[in-house]
């Protein structure tokens, strides 16, 4: 039953992992997941720090060097554990900073809500901190939620996006996923002691005891209705709307995100929209991040691409 419940958690949280049970077995890298070549790499030890933004010690990691791209996990999990399949190959031409979201990993907590645009303005004062003048975001579900409010609230700081399982209105989610957000709270939080979410949160925060808390704060937000339709249509940075076949997210929804961010042109009797559409085949809302084989061809291709009228 705590398994079951655990699984539901997952998808409404936006939470991704790596776990041997047959459960979660695409979120689990497999042969040829690690890297194109299907070789895991060690992830060089990386600049390290916090940024004092809007009374939020912000962690941030620095891998590589290159153009600034900035990776926003999902719910209740951790930068590096989100990201560490991407890491290695992302960096190897880019500044790939990888931030702990408010009360998330190594970053504590304050008293404030968790909302996204928050934590966008938490984002948009890291890049002022770092000296990053403009920045790629990839967030992923609730990071895609932040990344969307960064660009409505900074544009000029967003050069590019990635939006990964991004839902940009509420019912962007399917309902049994709605449904499951109700159960975010101090039970739900003891029934998820012991699994990778948990292990990466009481590795690296500063008060492992504060994981109730963040269950809850995540599972509020979460509750909260919205619907960013007018804002995300004046957005002019191009994007790359990812999703999963078996996404949390539904398709149809993030489709349309794509056609409100520029996409869905012919582009026979014209230019190619600015923004671009994915689905990754076989693949559930847990797992998109842990899809290396499938997203590493397209990211780069996308952000390397000249910016429209460049």
């Amino acid at each position: 039953m705590l398994r079951r419940t655990f699984v539901k958690l997952l998808a409404a949280t936006g939470g991704s992992l790596a776990a041997p049970a047959a459960a979660f077995a695409q979120a689990t890298p497999g042969p040829g997941a690690a890297t194109p070549a299907g070789t895991p790499v060690a992830i060089p030890t990386p600049e390290t720090g916090y940024a004092p933004v809007n009374g939020v010690q912000l962690y941030y990691e620095i891998h590589g060097a290159g153009p600034p791209l900035i990776l926003l996990h999902g719910g209740l999990a951790t930068g590096a554990l989100q990201f560490g399949q991407l890491l290695p190959a992302l960096a190897q031409s880019r500044q790939v900073v990888v931030v702990d979201l408010q009360g998330h990993g190594h970053t504590a907590d304050v008293d404030r809500p968790l909302a996204y645009e928050a934590m966008a303005d938490d984002v948009a004062a890291l890049i002022g901190y770092l000296g990053l003048g403009q920045a790629d975001l990839f967030g992923y579900s609730l990071g895609g939620g932040v990344a969307l409010q960064t660009a409505i609230r900074h544009p000029a700081l967003a050069r590019k996006l990635v939006l990964a399982s991004t839902p940009f209105r509420r019912d962007g989610w399917y309902p049994e996923v709605l449904a499951a957000t109700s159960a975010l709270n101090a039970d739900a939080a003891a029934a998820m002691v012991g699994t990778p979410l948990y292990d990466a949160y009481a590795a690296s925060a500063p008060d492992p005891t504060a994981w109730p808390t963040l269950v809850a704060k995540v599972g509020q937000l979460l509750g909260q209705d919205y619907d960013w339709s007018t804002a995300v249509a004046a957005i002019e940075a191009p994007a790359l709307v990812v999703v999963g076949d078996a996404d949390s997210v539904r398709p149809e929804h993030a489709l349309e995100l794509f056609r409100l961010l520029g996409g869905g042109a012919p582009g026979d009797f014209g230019p190619l929209p600015p923004s671009q559409f994915a689905v990754l085949p076989g693949t559930a809302h847990s797992a998109v991040t842990f899809r290396a084989d499938l997203l590493l061809p397209i990211l780069g291709p996308f952000l390397d691409a000249p910016m429209p009228g460049g």
